[in-house]
């Protein structure tokens, strides 16, 4: 323990000399260096027992490093450094313990003194670290930001622990509570689950709890069972095709998880489009991320009950006109609900193809093209021609731009001839 401590101390990208004698480490620092869990880059936040933003915006000066101050008021601050974050805040309370008491978890309510180097632990949370136990400190926490209703499932699900069942019970009844949340910081507790591997499991206590309910009413048992199936229909689409897996990570975000992320969305919101985006919207999602769940909602039932092997050329042609831009979360939230990942291995093949016809379409002559060769104006019409030539190209009818504008010429004059 003390090592960890210590090497979490030692992470402090300035000289320990320049805080006070009382100056302290807590929250998920301590409590990630007690479990021996690195990070890729280090989040400090220290408290102290004044002058936190003064103290703050010195250092940062000091080391050419950002500045931000979080809350005037409660005398909050922030350091940016190149590898991580500080956090300066003075003691809320009048003791150290009275700040600690009015922490969401007693896993998050553990302090370091820096300097006399003692850990300092009134609620026992080095018990409960050790125990793999989440514990409120008190239902009145919970109550004053009910967002910890929804982070306790999410800490559980990152350090795989169980929520203790007095915790639960209250959670159970604060759940309406959360709808008081602004929607994005609900948003960001749901990404953090949606990332974790075994986020699903807890995702289904949140469900039996009543907390997904209050942002997702209409949610089904059965839509919180599909959660799971995007990652592992992931695996198995990503060892089948692995050019799957660059590609994913060409979508909303760069990373292949977020991609996941939007897949396990697409199961959790109302499958109406419209009501889908009305809750994103209210969830402040991006309007990238929206357009691709509102995409896979709307595609979905015509991927599930579509015979694939049966589709024609045209089915395929007008599938791909509205599917190859959200094709990737589209595919992964149909195998979670139940598509036969090799009856869809065509279209994967089209997809991955950035050659082909079908999914990548050039068009054999422009609509420019036809109004001058045909003497035609410009119409609906000419949208209709650039189709159907497309899919006659597609169905082998015709091989050239010559052909393409003869065919053309051919259906005005059928058109002409039996409208008179």
């Amino acid at each position: 323990m003390e090592n960890n401590l210590s090497l979490t101390v030692s992470a402090l990208p300035f000289p320990q000399q320049w805080l006070p004698a009382k100056t302290y480490l807590v929250g998920g620092s301590v409590r990630d260096a007690l479990l021996g869990r690195k990070r890729s880059e280090f989040d400090l936040d220290l408290v102290l027992e004044a002058n936190a933003v003064s103290l703050a915006r010195s250092i940062a000066h000091c080391c050419q490093a950002g500045f931000v101050v979080l809350d005037k008021e409660r005398d909050i601050a922030r350091v940016v450094f190149e590898g991580g974050t500080v956090d300066f805040a003075k003691i809320e309370g009048q003791t150290l313990e009275q700040d600690l008491r009015r922490r969401d978890f007693t896993i998050n309510a553990i302090a370091y003194q820096l300097h006399q180097k003692e850990l300092i632990d009134p609620l026992g949370g080095k018990q409960d670290l050790d125990a793999g136990i989440i514990k409120m400190v008190s239902p009145a926490n919970l109550q004053e930001d009910p967002l910890r209703l929804l982070r306790a499932y999410r800490q559980a699900a990152q350090l795989q622990f169980q929520i203790d069942e007095t915790t639960r019970e209250t959670v159970r009844n604060l759940a309406p509570y959360l709808k008081q949340v602004a929607g994005e910081r609900v948003q960001m507790e749901l990404s953090y689950i949606f990332a974790i591997a075994p986020g699903s499991f807890y995702l289904q206590q949140a469900w039996e709890d009543g907390i997904l309910s209050t942002w997702f009413p209409s949610l089904t048992a059965q839509q919180v069972k599909q959660v799971p199936k995007v990652d592992a229909g992931a695996k198995q689409l990503s060892q089948r095709w692995p050019k799957l897996s660059s590609e994913w990570e060409k979508n909303v975000g760069g990373k292949s998880d977020s991609l996941q992320a939007l897949a396990k969305l697409a199961c959790l919101v109302p499958n109406s489009p419209e009501l889908a985006e009305e809750k994103l919207t209210e969830l402040k999602y991006s309007r990238a991320e929206i357009r691709t769940v509102t995409g896979t909602i709307k595609l979905l039932p015509q991927l599930l009950n579509t015979d694939i092997a049966e589709m024609t050329l045209r089915d395929q042609y007008f599938f791909f006109q509205e599917a190859v831009q959200v094709f990737p979360c589209l595919l992964l939230t149909a195998v979670a609900k139940g598509l036969n990942i090799d009856a869809a291995g065509h279209l994967i093949e089209r997809y991955l193809n950035p050659q082909d016809p079908v999914t990548y379409p050039q068009p054999i002559v422009t609509g420019k093209e036809l109004l001058r060769s045909l003497s035609l104006s410009p119409s609906p019409l000419i949208g209709k021609l650039l189709t159907e030539l497309q899919i006659a190209y597609l169905e082998g009818k015709i091989q050239s731009q010559q052909e393409a504008l003869e065919l053309a010429r051919s259906w005005l004059a059928s058109d002409a001839m039996s409208s008179n």
